[in-house]
């Protein structure tokens, strides 16, 4: 399986705020000499990802002689193409496609120059991935990568502390008192990790367990947060990990640290997602990767997936860059990024042929990440998400600091959330 970048889906950027004033102009000229309809595509992919999109690109350009991707990326990385994007639009000069993290895509689609592509069919996408390119009810993306969370451990350590290794189906009460034993000072062992300043990595790591216990992030009417009533138990759980001394907090943005501790032998259990494989490989780690643990007995995670976002350029490059994103997430293409770049399966048709079956085998673990997309849900397509990141962020660190008790953490949270979400977006 090779590497992909993935971290930095966790990130947000500056640029949200700024993307609610974005300039209603675009660009001129459908077409070049001879009917061929060029589509500049800024994907801000580095290595492997790049290598894999390079050769699809050529793959469509040879079979579609109409149509001409070009795809220079912008010239940044995809962590800062919001950035990008939003000085494009503002300017009148922007892209035809561009990679846009899931998380942004709320905002960006305040510019109505985002194309709506609610006709096309996204029957066989994974649910997770359907929902993650819905705004307000519209299609307004094509699922572009595919990620789940789940538990990847440290056999090893697991044996040397005489720990059964753990099962699907299992309890945060398990992984609390397994971190517990696992946690080994002298060796200087942590239990189990989790990110400390309050970023994005921080916050959707909880959402699961707040699923699980049937709360949610904001109310169906969105007008007060979903997760006043169980947040203090998910907190809470947070704290018994701190006090039992069994977790290692990365005090650093990234989770770099938290991730180092683990693919040093030095950490039991880590909540991730299947884009840190090729590392745990290569560090020869003897591995095993089983779904996240649960309150109420029904597996639940979250997906962050990214998308690939159309903005209209004229009638001719809309078609042509409709056309191409389409082609991408059908399963002969999707599987061919899936293998090379790192992805998930956009659909449940490419989790099914022979070729990603394959793939899948000769990597331990990986197929747990996959079947996991069945119970799957990801963060809503709202422009308030951020500030509500945000606030449960601070919450969350000032709890895994000792700083304040969940359920007084969890009180200003939820008030600063509300205020927020009363305010019309």
């Amino acid at each position: 399986m090779s590497a992909p970048t993935r971290r930095d889906i966790l990130r947000f950027s500056a640029a949200l705020a700024a993307a609610g004033t974005l300039a209603a102009c675009g660009k001129s000229g459908d077409e070049e000499a001879g009917g061929i309809v060029t589509v500049d595509l800024w994907h801000g992919q580095t290595d492997t990802g790049k290598k894999a999109l390079d050769a699809l690109i050529k793959q469509f350009n040879d079979t579609h002689p109409q149509i001409k991707i070009v795809g220079g990326g912008g010239g940044v990385t995809a962590d800062s193409m919001l950035q990008k994007v939003t000085a494009g639009l503002a300017a009148g000069s922007f892209p035809d496609i561009a990679y846009i993290f899931g998380s942004d895509l709320a905002s960006i689609t305040r510019s109505p120059q985002v194309v709506d592509l609610s006709t096309v069919d996204l029957k066989d996408a994974w649910p997770a991935a359907r929902d993650a390119v819905t705004v307000k009810g519209k299609v307004r993306a094509m699922p572009a990568l595919l990620d789940s969370l789940c538990v990847v451990y440290n056999k090893k350590l697991f044996a040397a502390a005489g720990v059964p290794e753990p099962k699907a189906g299992w309890t945060w009460d398990d992984f609390v008192s397994t971190a517990q034993k696992l946690n080994n000072p002298a060796k200087g062992v942590f239990g189990t990790g989790w990110p400390g300043v309050g970023d994005e990595d921080t916050v959707w790591r909880l959402w699961p367990m707040i699923w699980d216990l049937g709360g949610d992030v904001v109310t169906e009417d969105g007008k007060s947060v979903g997760f006043d009533k169980v947040g203090e138990q998910v907190l809470g759980t947070l704290d018994k990990l701190r006090t039992d001394k069994s977790l290692y907090i990365d005090p650093k943005p990234g989770s770099e640290q938290l991730y180092q501790v683990f693919l040093g032998g030095r950490m039991a259990m880590v909540a991730t997602g299947p884009w840190q494989l090729p590392d745990v490989l290569d560090k020869g780690i003897d591995y095993g990767v089983v779904p996240l643990p649960t309150y109420s007995g029904k597996a639940v995670t979250i997906s962050g997936p990214d998308t690939w976002t159309v903005f209209d350029n004229g009638k001719a490059r809309v078609k042509a860059a409709t056309e191409f994103v389409k082609w991408l997430n059908d399963p002969q293409q999707d599987v061919q990024w899936d293998i090379q770049a790192g992805s998930l399966p956009v659909n449940t048709t490419t989790a099914a042929l022979p070729a990603w079956k394959k793939h899948a085998s000769a990597t331990k673990g990986l197929q747990v990440f996959v079947d996991a997309l069945e119970t799957a849900r990801v963060r809503p397509t709202i422009t308030q998400y951020p500030q509500i990141s945000q606030h449960l962020g601070e919450a969350t660190v000032a709890v895994l600091l000792g700083k304040k008790s969940p359920g007084d953490a969890l009180g200003e949270c939820v008030k600063a959330c509300n205020a927020l979400l009363a305010v019309p977006s």
